[in-house]
C-alpha cells in the first residue's frame, strides 16, 4: 500500500483518505480510513483548519462510506459498523506506557480537585475538562492499549479517580471503533470522565466500605447517578454528558436504575458508558473484591443477557480485544502466556510471552511470541485464571519497571 501526503488544496473527490493531519478535535472525523466521495465532507475538511492529508495512492473503494455518515447513523443500538478499525498504533506499547503513567498521575490530581469541589457544593464546569479529555484521546490515538492498561492498575487509594480516567479512555476507544463523529466522540469522552461525579455526594464510609453494602447503604449508593446528573446540569454540561451520568447503570432489559429504561430509550452514550463502566470496575482493585483477569471479564460480560446493548458490546470487544493486555491465556502448546500487545488486524492473535507449562506445572523461560506470525505455530485456546495457577505480578511482562 502506497501512502502519500498532500496539501488539502490538492484533495479531490474519489481519493481514499488514510489519515487526516492535525489535532482530531479540529475536525469532525475520528481519523478513520474512508473514500472521499461526498462534496459535503470535502468542504468540511477544507474549512476546518487541516493543512495536510495522507491518501492511499490508486485505491478506489466505491462501497466505502464517509466517516461522518457512519457517525450520524449511530442513533440506535443496531447501527454499529461490522468491521474493526484498520489504523495501526503510531507508537509501540512500551513507548506510550510511560506517557500514559504521567498522564494518569496528572489526571488524578485534576479529578480529585473536581470531586472535592463537588463535595463543597461548587458548580462543575464540564468544559474545563476538555483539555484533559484531549490528552487522553491523543494517547488512545497513539496506542489504544497503553492508557487502558495503565489505568487498570489502580490501588484502593486512587481507584475512584483513576476509574474516571479509565472510563474516559474506554469511551474514546469505543467511539473510535464505532466511528462516531467529532461532537459525539468529544461528548463520549467527557461523559466517561464525569460519569461518577455523583459519588462526591455519597458518604465516604459507604463509598469505601470493604464489605457488602446493607440495603440502606445500597439505596444511598444508587442515588449517585441522579446527583451527578444534577451537578452537571447546574454546571451547564451538555445534555448528552448529563445522560451518561444519569443512565450508565441502566440495562437493556429494563432492570437497571434509576429509571428502568429499556433498549433504545437509553441514550447511545449511556449505553456505551454502561459497558465501559462495568469492564473497568470488574478488572480493577476495589475495597471489596479482587480484580478479574481482563480476558475472563470479557467472557463473563458476554454471558450477561439483557445487560448490555449487544452491538455496542461487540464493538467494545473489538476496541479493547478479546484478550486485552495483561490477560493470562492457555496456548495450544499447553503453555500459559501473558498478552503483551494487541495487534490491529485480528482479535485472536495478539503478542504474548509464554511463562509457564500447564503440563509440568513449572515456570519456563519467558518466550515472546507473535501469534499473528504464520511461522509461530501456536495459538490461544482460551483465558486462564492466574490465581488458579498461583501466578503473580503478570504485569511485569508488559509494563516496564513494575
Amino acid at each position: 500500500m502506497s501512502i502519500k501526503r498532500i496539501p488539502v488544496s490538492k484533495l479531490r473527490l474519489g481519493m481514499y483518505i488514510h489519515r487526516l493531519g492535525g489535532n482530531w478535535f479540529l475536525h469532525p472525523f475520528w481519523r478513520s480510513n474512508f473514500l472521499l466521495d461526498s462534496p459535503a465532507d470535502l468542504k468540511v475538511i477544507q474549512r476546518c483548519g487541516i493543512s495536510d492529508v495522507w491518501i492511499v495512492v490508486d485505491k478506489n473503494e466505491p462501497g466505502s462510506r464517509p466517516a461522518t455518515e457512519i457517525g450520524w447513523m449511530l442513533s440506535s443500538s443496531d447501527a454499529a459498523p461490522d468491521g474493526g478499525l484498520s489504523a495501526a498504533p503510531t507508537v509501540t506499547l512500551a513507548e506510550e506506557v510511560e506517557h500514559a503513567r504521567q498522564l494518569c498521575l496528572g489526571a488524578q490530581d485534576q479529578i480529585l480537585s473536581m470531586f472535592d469541589e463537588a463535595r463543597m457544593g461548587k458548580a462543575i464546569n464540564a468544559r474545563s475538562a476538555v483539555p484533559l479529555v484531549q490528552q487522553i484521546a491523543d494517547s488512545v490515538e497513539r496506542h489504544p492499549q497503553a492508557l487502558l492498561s495503565v489505568a487498570r492498575l489502580k490501588t484502593q487509594d486512587n481507584c475512584t479517580y483513576l476509574h474516571s480516567v479509565a472510563v474516559c479512555a474506554l469511551m474514546l476507544a469505543l467511539a473510535r471503533q464505532l466511528r462516531l463523529d467529532y461532537r459525539l466522540t468529544q461528548l463520549a469522552g467527557l461523559g466517561g470522565l464525569m460519569h461518577d461525579l455523583g459519588k462526591a455526594a455519597i458518604p465516604l464510609d459507604i463509598l469505601n466500605k470493604p464489605g457488602k453494602l446493607t440495603d440502606a447503604e445500597f439505596k444511598a449508593m444508587k442515588r449517585h447517578p441522579a446527583r451527578g446528573a444534577a451537578m452537571l446540569r447546574e454546571g451547564g454540561a451538555d445534555p448528552a454528558v448529563q445522560a451518561v451520568a444519569m443512565h450508565h447503570h441502566e440495562k437493556i432489559n429494563g432492570k437497571g436504575y434509576p429509571d428502568g429504561l429499556v433498549a433504545d430509550a437509553i441514550p447511545l452514550l449511556a449505553r456505551m458508558g454502561a459497558v465501559c463502566d462495568v469492564y473497568d470496575a470488574v478488572t480493577s482493585v476495589r475495597p471489596y473484591k479482587d480484580p478479574w483477569n481482563p480476558a475472563e471479564a470479557m467472557r463473563q460480560m458476554a454471558r450477561w443477557e439483557g445487560h448490555f446493548d449487544r452491538p455496542i458490546f461487540e464493538a467494545f470487544v473489538k476496541a479493547v480485544g478479546i484478550y486485552p493486555v495483561g490477560s493470562l491465556v492457555r496456548l495450544k502448546s499447553q503453555r500459559l502466556a501473558v498478552v503483551t500487545d494487541v495487534g490491529p488486524d485480528t482479535l485472536l492473535t495478539p503478542c504474548v510471552t509464554a511463562i509457564y507449562s500447564a503440563e509440568t506445572h513449572a515456570s519456563v523461560a519467558p518466550e515472546p511470541l507473535d501469534l499473528a506470525d504464520p511461522a509461530c505455530g501456536d495459538s490461544i485456546l482460551g483465558p486462564e485464571d492466574p490465581d488458579a495457577w498461583q501466578l503473580k505480578n503478570l504485569d511485569a511482562y508488559w509494563l516496564p519497571n513494575v
